[in-house]
């Protein structure tokens, strides 16, 4: 037998002594390393200390069965693979076991020549699966930064071009990381005032105190340590546009100051006796719900009004259908040249995982992920394994024997909610609180209600 081969390694994992005895003997003899662990908490340990090819597992064994190590060992060892042995010969357990991810399914009693076979077979799917090099697929050009082919996303880039023609006052709407500000460049920049600047303000990231002196400007000896006049953001934005992220964050005085530029288009400086003309386009954004803090005397009506002139949705992640696929790719292109590296591409298996996860931080947060991995994998193939761990199955969490009380309702709540597409008014239904419960409860597993 090749000195390749005998070096593969094999976990047997049954919960009854004498197989894994016959099992391990067996498979020593043929020149393997060969593992046994009598359950699947053993079975992961050795996983998690030891480089396995191949993962031999019963069926039917106690708390935790092999149809749960099988995915666990699918989404999180890559170059792992599975087979079942089973004394219970279904056709419902056969196809279980496949869909699972077992490559091979064999019935007690088996000769050594069928174990042998089987192995063998296994062993040899993976050399090969792990020697095949993927093409990369070709990434769609991304005009302004913004990435999306969903029905979605295509509503999105009609606002933005109808914006885009005329001069009126926007106001984005989406939650945090869904990419706001790239919507408010992409209006400015296909705008008639493109050449002209494009200044961003995060409101929530200024003081109170100096946000008036901050948008507006000053004069010298206004105030303490005044000692020259500065231009504001609204005078440096001239002739463009302005893009005041967070506005919901600018307290009732301030509103009222933003509401005056908005009906003289004028701006007065802190510690000016008149005011100066601007010319620049607002684009506002928020993840609030402005509406409901207009009701509740939070934010100014007039001022809701004059800035909902023209109204952009950007909706969430995941509710972009495959978008995700596309923002990955070009994330993971755009991340590896960087790194003077070739683009890694995704698994099925990976892609699916992505798919299906709920994203509360939305791009952003793919984005982040994906950086991740391109750094840290080394490999030119991403797959389940590589994912982070809330995006991968646990057969110990998935059991819930380790995980304490807040972490499993924690799951249950992002559950219902992804269950109902994000409808925290269903959702809150559904679990029998009201919605200020569910909000709190939000919160603290961090999806706060943006």
């Amino acid at each position: 037998m090749p000195e390749k081969e005998n070096k593969e390694k094999i976990l047997v994992v049954d919960d009854s002594p004498d197989t894994l005895e016959v099992l391990q003997r067996n498979l020593s003899t043929q020149g393997y390393i060969v593992f046994a662990a009598p359950g699947v908490s053993e079975a992961i340990r050795v996983l998690e200390s030891s480089p396995i090819d191949l993962v031999i597992t019963d069926l039917k064994m106690p708390k935790v069965s092999g149809l749960e190590l099988i995915r666990h060992v699918r989404e999180n060892f890559k170059n792992t693979e599975v087979m079942m042995i089973t004394g219970y010969a279904t056709i419902e357990g056969a196809v279980q076991a496949v869909k699972s991810g077992a490559e091979e399914y064999l019935t007690k009693p088996f000769t050594d020549e069928e174990l042998a076979s089987a192995v063998r077979r296994v062993l040899d799917k993976l050399h090969r699966r792990m020697s095949t090099e993927s093409q990369m697929r070709t990434l769609p050009v991304a005009p302004h930064g913004l990435i999306g082919e969903s029905g979605a996303m295509k509503k999105v880039a009609e606002a933005i071009a109808k914006a885009a023609s005329i001069s009126a006052t926007v106001l984005i709407h989406g939650e945090s990381g869904t990419g706001k500000e790239l919507v408010a460049r992409a209006i400015h920049y296909s705008s008639g005032r493109a050449s002209a600047p494009f200044i961003p303000v995060n409101c929530g990231g200024i003081p109170e105190g100096l946000l008036e002196s901050e948008l507006f400007g000053y004069v010298k000896g206004s105030f303490t340590g005044a000692n020259e006049s500065r231009a504001g953001f609204f005078q440096t934005a001239e002739g463009g546009s302005i893009f005041l992220d967070e506005i919901s964050e600018t307290s009732l005085a301030m509103q009222v100051k933003l509401l005056r530029v908005l009906q003289d288009k004028e701006v007065c400086m802190v510690g000016a006796t008149r005011g100066r003309k601007v010319d620049v386009r607002i684009i506002a954004a928020t993840n609030k719900d402005l509406p409901g803090l207009v009701k509740k005397g939070i934010f100014r009506e007039d001022l809701y009004f004059r800035l909902n002139v023209i109204n952009i949705n950007i909706p969430p992640l995941r509710e972009r259908d495959d978008d995700v696929f596309l923002l990955a790719q070009n994330f993971a292109a755009k991340f590896a040249k960087e790194l003077d590296r070739l683009a890694p591409h995704f698994s099925e298996n990976s892609l699916r995982a992505l798919r299906s996860y709920y994203w509360p931080g939305n791009v952003r947060e793919l984005e982040n992920v994906i950086q991740r991995l391109v750094v840290m994998t080394d490999s030119d193939l991403i797959d389940i394994p590589d994912m982070p761990s809330q995006m991968r199955f646990s057969a110990l969490r998935e059991s819930g024997l380790t995980r304490t009380l807040a972490e499993v309702e924690g799951e249950y709540i992002k559950n219902v909610l992804a269950s109902v597409h994000g409808n925290k008014t269903r959702a809150a239904e559904i679990l029998g609180i009201d919605r200020k419960t569910l909000r709190e409860k939000l919160k603290g597993i961090g999806h706060a209600e943006e």
